[in-house]
């Protein structure tokens, strides 16, 4: 079955970022995101071993295996290389993930965070890729592609040994369009010069393109009051030729509303607007910032419980406001409910993790010169 990008929904629903109740999934709330979205004639969902802990596969089963049919959706999900050690841990990963979803097959199979490196690696060392192939002719996924943190030259490799990849998931977004290490601009066009299906990740940047400093906030509005500030972004990437779906990791149903409403009534972007917001990237990247997404896959295998997301996210805000005290006063609450800067050990699990290549361990030491020796 060849994959026809046009068939597929341009709004995809990430499992990565699920509303939470008390520390866990708010099924009740996720159930309520999962109906509005599938009767807006969404219907692509996407997942992985590792989000949440393993509970987003386990979420799959309650909100859409239990209670729809197998035709109204399309699911994703990925097989990761830091949890394959022999070709046999290939299927051990597999199957346990058909068990967590309840699934028979997924619509849509990838190798997670394709890398120079450790992750590259690994899936060639364990044939993972004519494992993949032999699957989809067992039939148990449809399409087999895989997602993509790498170098264009890699990616170039990638696609001229693998000619059976059927689409490449990609970090993509108007801030990064031309950042040296996430290279969402070449990675585009090395994709849609082939012609390959591209599924967008992190289209508003872990939500930093979701809400903005005033400044820039304003100047969309200045322009078009009537869209939401999360609409420029995803616009964005819609508007580019090749896109078949572009994730959206929602945790709140008013996020689901207002992304619904961006594509069911889709607009691309005007000239003015592409100028406009040329000018917000400009005005944005003047000040140095980390590029932390939240993706918190550094956190669950942290030694000593750093909550690092949260960390770089207060390094921005005291880069951006050196005078505000807010970020000491987040900084004392969260190390009261987890492991301070300071205590890192410099082991480098969350570097050998890091979608964004971020240099994290340097990172901690900065924290700890701005909110540990103040």
């Amino acid at each position: 079955m060849s994959l026809n990008r046009n068939e597929m929904p341009k709004l995809g629903f990430g499992l990565m970022r699920l509303p939470l109740k008390d520390g866990v999934i708010d099924m009740d709330t996720l159930c309520k995101m999962v109906d509005l979205y599938l009767e807006s004639g969404f219907n692509y969902f996407d997942t992985a071993y590792v989000y949440h802990g393993g509970e987003s596969e386990k979420a799959v089963r309650k909100v859409l295996i239990e209670r729809y049919d197998r035709d109204r959706f399309t699911l994703a999900t990925k097989l990761p290389a830091w949890f394959i050690h022999s070709e046999e841990d290939r299927d051990k990963v597999f199957n346990e993930q058909l068990e967590r979803c309840g699934a028979e097959y997924f619509d849509y199979y990838l190798l997670h965070s394709l890398e120079d490196g450790n992750n590259y690696d690994t899936y060639v060392k364990y044939d993972c890729f004519s494992w993949g192939v032999k699957k989809r002719e067992e039939g148990k996924i449809r399409h087999f592609g895989f997602s993509f943190h790498g170098t264009p030259e890699l990616l170039v490799k990638v696609l001229d040994e693998h000619p059976e990849i059927e689409f490449v998931q990609i970090q993509l977004n108007y801030a990064d369009w031309d950042n040296p290490i996430v290279h969402s601009g070449k990675l585009y066009e090395i994709l849609n010069s082939r012609n390959i299906p591209i599924i967008v990740m992190e289209p508003v940047k872990g939500g930093f393109l979701a809400k903005m400093d005033k400044e820039y906030e304003d100047l969309f509005k200045a322009l078009r009051p009537d869209k939401s500030i999360a609409s420029w972004a995803l616009r964005f990437a819609g508007s580019l030729d090749g896109v078949a779906t572009i994730l959206s990791g929602m945790s709140l149903p008013c996020q689901m509303e207002d992304n619904i409403d961006t594509f069911k009534n889709f607009e691309p972007l005007s000239d003015e607007e592409k100028e406009l917001i040329n000018k917000v990237r400009e005005k944005m990247l003047s000040v140095p910032l980390i590029g932390c997404t939240s993706c918190r896959y550094c956190v669950d295998g942290c030694p000593m419980s750093i909550s690092i997301p949260d960390i770089m996210s207060t390094i921005n805000t005291r880069r951006k406001f050196p005078n505000d005290n807010r970020p000491q006063f987040f900084y004392n609450g969260l190390t009261d409910r987890s492991g301070k800067a300071s205590d890192c050990i410099a082991c480098g699990q969350c570097e050998g993790v890091c979608p964004q290549h971020l240099n994290i361990i340097e990172l901690l030491k900065e924290a700890v010169l701005r909110f540990e020796q103040g």
